[in-house]
């Protein structure tokens, strides 16, 4: 009866060793993962700063402008004006970059001017 007990004990504190272990290394594993998705974001946005320096960017990179959000930038050359959304690793398009997407190819872009006089 008694080893009966103790061995019921022992597979309960094992159990419970065992789910704190658990517990443990899922909340590191979680940290590492944020630490890496953390850098691998900030990895991306220091690229974005520099694509349009590099050798084989096809636009004058004298010629862009950072917007940040929800686009990279613009182009302005001569003939057309081109909106730059850079991309590094396996990343893709969000929701919204989409959308602006598919607004300019449907050519719903439009000018205008808001006098200072009107506000």
């Amino acid at each position: 009866m008694y080893l009966e007990v103790l061995i019921i004990l022992i597979a309960i504190l094992i159990a419970v060793y065992f789910y704190y272990k658990y517990k443990s290394l899922k909340q590191d594993f979680d940290e590492l993962s944020f630490t890496y998705k953390s850098m691998y974001v900030k990895h991306g946005k220091v690229s974005e700063q520099l694509f349009p320096f590099m050798k084989d960017y096809p636009y004058n990179p004298g010629n862009f402008r950072f917007i940040g959000s929800p686009i990279d930038g613009i182009n302005f050359e001569d003939d057309k004006i081109i909106f730059i959304e850079f991309k590094t690793g396996n990343s893709k398009l969000t929701e919204k970059q989409r959308k602006v997407r598919d607004l300019v190819e449907r050519k719903k872009v439009s000018w205008h001017i808001i006098n200072s006089k009107h506000l």
